[in-house]
């Protein structure tokens, strides 16, 4: 059971199992199922949230590999005036730190190199972008951006798991997974969490999956990483040999298995199983028009660089995300292929990586934006850490968990702000700094939830998304 503050369990559904008699499909397929989930396993949505949420959803934009700070939202001089020669300071061995996760006694000088893009200040808050993302500045004043990001590892299996999970090394439910599980979903026929194109490496489905929380709150998934976004779908979404009736005869008979089954072992997992069969039931109506977008105006298509090579794949995906968001859904995650990742050809790598998502990215906040969702939606912008300020090898940078930068825009945040600092190479987060733990706290809290109060007993103890850690950032709340 949930052990989160102030939840009153009216009827669990043990209890409603253990009452019910024949004829349980079809109350799960209709108007009644909705009221059966929420009286079996309340959530803060229909319960009193811990304090007035801003936001009713988010879109996670995940850039997987490590996009470089200083060449794009945090601008250093003294690269120029250091370019080529040796850093002033110690930097970090990123191969002791993986060991003993001690980031200033880990001695590493190195060259520092220069960014090849200039920067400029944009709209009336004079956000400083590089020309790496021309179409971004257009929503400089929509930006909140956080400079002084740390995080925990600097292998991209620790750091992806981080950005997910809260966790480096152990199996913890994802980001996703939690708002599900606090929140539900506000569509009865969609699930709370929905990942297009997730990563398919460095976690996998850890990056997506719900852990020791029941198994519903695992994100349904479109696609892989790898894959290309017009042929990602919801695998098993359909059963073209068996119309509705029929499977909803079958999928009768199989609750009533599994409602024996839980009245036996009264185990959430089981819960969590069933509750998937039925909304797996559900999303047949709906699901399969959201995902068809052929009928999306000239406009829209050209608003997100759909009908243009280098755009067309991400593209695809931020319009998804836009038309579940729109639907219902209270948490998508939306990821780049493992493409950031530029120990070498930075310039070519950056610049191919951003041609690709910045247009997508700009398009998705204007639509957001006209259709009035972007009131009451949180958008995020993140990678697993940055660069570092030397070079590696002739044009690459190396990884570096201890300074870099994300944004965040939407519902409840301080617009055209500059959250915190790295210093004056852009290598450690100095002033203001903030942890990996403390974004996820802010989310959460955007989100009306507390998040020392959601919690899970799991294992004799209560878990929570940030562990024992993690303070919410006040100073970028409106």
């Amino acid at each position: 059971m949930k052990q989160c503050e102030k939840f009153t369990i009216p009827q669990t559904r043990r209890h409603w199992l253990q009452t019910t008699g024949c004829g349980f499909g079809a109350v799960a397929f209709h108007a009644l199922s909705q009221q059966i989930a929420a009286a079996a396993e309340p959530s803060l949505s229909t319960q009193a949230l811990h304090h007035t949420p801003k936001a009713k959803r988010v879109i996670f934009l995940f850039m997987h590999g490590g996009v470089s700070q200083v060449d794009s939202f945090d601008p250093k001089p003294m690269l120029k005036q250091y370019d080529g020669k040796d850093l002033p300071f110690k930097g970090l061995d990123t191969l002791d730190i993986a060991l003993k996760d001690n980031l200033k006694n880990n001695p590493k000088n190195g060259r520092v190199l220069d960014t090849t893009w200039k920067f400029r200040q944009h709209g009336e808050s004079g956000a400083w972008i590089s020309d790496l993302w021309p179409h971004l500045t257009k929503h400089a004043d929509d930006l909140c951006f956080i400079k002084s990001m740390h995080t925990r590892g600097t292998s991209h299996g620790q750091a992806v798991g981080m950005i997910h999970t809260g966790n480096d090394n152990l199996l913890r439910p994802s980001l996703g997974s939690w708002v599900s599980y606090g929140l539900g979903t506000e569509n009865e026929n969609l699930p709370g969490f929905v990942s297009i194109t997730p990563p398919a490496g460095h976690g996998g489905a850890r990056n997506y999956g719900a852990a020791f929380l029941p198994a519903h709150h695992q994100a349904t998934t479109l696609g892989h990483s790898g894959s290309k976004t017009a042929d990602a779908t919801i695998r098993f979404l359909k059963n073209p040999t068996r119309d509705l009736s029929e499977q909803q005869r079958q999928l009768e008979m199989l609750q009533q298995v599994n409602k024996k089954h839980f009245a036996q072992n009264h185990h959430p997992q089981i819960d969590g199983v069933i509750r998937s069969y039925e909304m797996a039931f559900r999303m047949q109506n709906i699901a399969p028009d959201l995902i068809e977008i052929k009928n999306e105006s000239k406009a829209t298509r050209e608003l997100y660089g759909l009908d243009q090579k280098p755009t067309a794949d991400f593209a695809h995906r931020c319009l998804l995300a836009r038309r579940f968001c729109e639907a219902g859904v209270r948490y998508l995650q939306v990821s780049t292929p493992y493409v950031w990742d530029q120990h070498g050809g930075l310039v070519k790598g950056h610049t191919k990586n951003a041609l690709s998502v910045d247009q997508p990215i700009s398009g998705l906040l204007t639509d957001l934006k006209q259709r009035g969702l972007l009131e009451d939606t949180l958008v995020v912008w993140g990678t697993e850490f940055g660069r570092t300020p030397v070079a590696q090898g002739t044009n690459g940078r190396d990884h570096n968990p201890a300074g870099f930068t994300v944004w965040l825009s939407g519902a409840g945040i301080k617009s055209g702000y500059s959250h915190g600092a790295t210093d004056d190479f852009g290598y450690y987060a100095q002033e203001n700094k903030v942890h990996m733990h403390d974004l996820h706290a802010t989310i959460l809290h955007l989100l009306g939830i507390d998040h020392e109060k959601l919690t899970y007993r799991y294992a004799g103890r209560d878990f929570r998304l940030t562990d024992v850690y993690g303070e919410v950032v006040k100073d970028v709340l409106a």
